[in-house]
């Protein structure tokens, strides 16, 4: 009877470990990036203009879009958050962007638009020496133009 009661406190002890951990969660930047490409992806006004603090489907506050190269402490540093998930651009093609809400990440995008299916490129308002910023107050707006299969939304100050 005592080996059955330690086997069930076993499993039970698995099954709470699991819930509590739960690796199969995804993290809330990789939820919203893929909120934000559906959204992208499903717009039926291509080669329109679009405030992007109305059109991203999550909150933020503050949009980074970084340079090529950055090392990933520079990253960290300029953003004043450290997440495991992060990568560093390996080319002039690649976008680096990162959205924050209340000095959180709150949406990650990494890698070549050609990959993702859509890219972002702006200038703005304020700058580092790594990145370009965009505040939500801002009310920055985008282009958004289909080239092939793939969308880019750029901002010009």
């Amino acid at each position: 009877m005592k080996r059955k009661n330690i086997v069930a406190f076993i499993l039970i002890l698995g099954c709470v470990s699991l819930l509590v951990i739960n690796p199969f969660k995804k993290d809330i930047w990789d939820s919203n990036l893929v909120l934000l490409k559906n959204k992208i992806l499903s717009e039926k006004e291509i080669d329109d203009k679009v405030n992007l603090s109305t059109f991203t489907p999550f909150e933020w506050d503050h949009v980074y879009s970084f340079n090529p190269y950055v090392p990933k402490e520079s990253i960290y540093e300029t953003i004043g958050y450290k997440w495991d998930n992060i990568s560093e651009t390996v080319s002039e093609g690649m976008n680096q962007i990162v959205f924050m809400k209340d000095g959180k990440v709150v949406c990650y995008l990494y890698g070549y638009p050609e990959n993702n299916k859509f890219g972002f490129y702006f200038n703005g308002t304020d700058h580092t020496e790594n990145a370009s910023i965009l505040r939500v107050e801002d009310h920055a707006i985008f282009d958004v133009k289909k080239n092939g299969d793939v969308v880019f939304l750029t901002h010009y100050q």
